[in-house]
């Protein structure tokens, strides 16, 4: 079921166009994640959500209330929103409770409770009530922006780039914690984020912004495997996308004759794979030698990274014009740069007629 619909929304700031007709469908009770490049839209169209900015057309419709219909609009603070800026935007001179509190009304036995109840919503000691906000960690930060945020019961909770500032190991379990906790609760969330990573692990839902418009909508899986073209398959992850001939569910290409996904598409297009689809292997192994695509598929290692529990190998393919391509490898096999090694491909290929 729809909780949360844009219709058409647009808005210029002058002669610069930030949204352009934009229109999502967010389901109830679900996390959609809005991922873009600095300038795409994304956060203006939070914005509007929020009811902090007004589109100059177009309509916001939340849990069958109409929020916005152009510049006539409810005011943000009858919304029933939710909001966690990137900063968390704590006041510095504001106790924790106070803090967690501040749209509480004062002086209620049911105020004490209530920052109590959220501190243990967002697994926080309420030890940390008569702390200052300098005398926490940035996640613990975070934490409390969202327990300030939950306080007033949102219908909607919107999340604007809030871990970024955080370093990466805080970052991921910050980001689950946050997830598990929306969910816990049943609150449809919508985040904003330029991280490709963070959306595709967050969300139920990814929305890709590019340019003021929605580039594609759909599943993170979804997404990742059958991007619409290749700009979002490369904003999404690395990708390499390839010149081929189709039929029959089979392409032609400089990587040999591989299985694609679309067995309907004949004629000549591109292909895209990911690295991780990719395998590489000793060109001296009884099996590389067997293989009657080895030629095709030599290639020599340009660069070999070790990255802990994977490695990062770039290769040229020795029969090609095509750009080096990178694979995603085990650690516990490092080619050597120069060596000849044969590519395998994992899998299908998707199609861009």
């Amino acid at each position: 079921m729809t909780f949360l619909d844009l219709s058409a929304v647009r808005k210029s700031y002058g002669p610069v166009v930030a949204l352009d007709t934009v229109s999502l469908a967010v389901p109830e009770g679900s996390r959609t994640a809005i991922v873009g490049a600095s300038g795409s839209g994304k956060t203006t169209l939070l914005r509007i959500i929020a009811g902090f900015d007004l589109p100059d057309a177009g309509k916001v419709v939340l849990g069958g209330q109409l929020l916005a219909d152009g510049p006539q609009a409810v005011p943000a603070h009858q919304r029933g929103i939710g909001y966690v800026a990137q900063d968390g935007a704590l006041f510095p001179h504001l106790r924790i409770a106070d803090n967690v509190g501040f749209g509480l009304p004062r002086d209620t036995p049911q105020r004490q409770a209530r920052i109590a109840e959220l501190m243990d919503m967002v697994a926080l000691d309420t030890a940390m009530l008569q702390r200052y906000p300098h005398e926490l960690s940035g996640g613990q930060q975070q934490r409390v922006a969202l327990a300030r945020a939950l306080a007033q019961r949102p219908r909607l909770m919107l999340l604007d780039e809030p871990f970024s500032a955080l370093d990466t190991g805080l970052r991921a379990a910050t980001r689950k914690a946050v997830a598990q906790l929306l969910q816990s609760a049943g609150i449809t969330t919508i985040l904003v984020t330029h991280d490709q990573a963070e959306a595709l692990s967050f969300a139920d839902q990814v929305a890709v912004m590019r340019n003021g418009q929605l580039a594609q909508v759909g599943k993170p899986l979804d997404l990742y495997q059958r991007p619409a073209d290749p700009v979002t398959a490369r904003f999404l992850g690395e990708a390499m996308v390839l010149s081929a001939q189709i039929s029959n569910g089979w392409a032609e290409c400089s990587l040999g004759r591989i299985p694609v996904g679309n067995t309907q598409y004949s004629g000549s297009g591109q292909i895209m794979l990911r690295p991780e689809q990719l395998r590489l292997e000793d060109l001296s192994h009884p099996q590389a030698l067997q293989n009657p695509n080895a030629a095709s598929r030599a290639a020599v290692v340009l660069e070999a990274d070790f990255c802990g529990p994977t490695c990062e190998v770039v290769v040229r393919l020795l029969h090609s014009d095509e750009m080096p391509l990178r694979v995603h490898g085990p650690a516990n096999h490092v080619p050597a740069i120069g060596a000849q090694v044969q590519i395998q491909v994992i899998g299908q290929a998707h199609v861009f007629p």
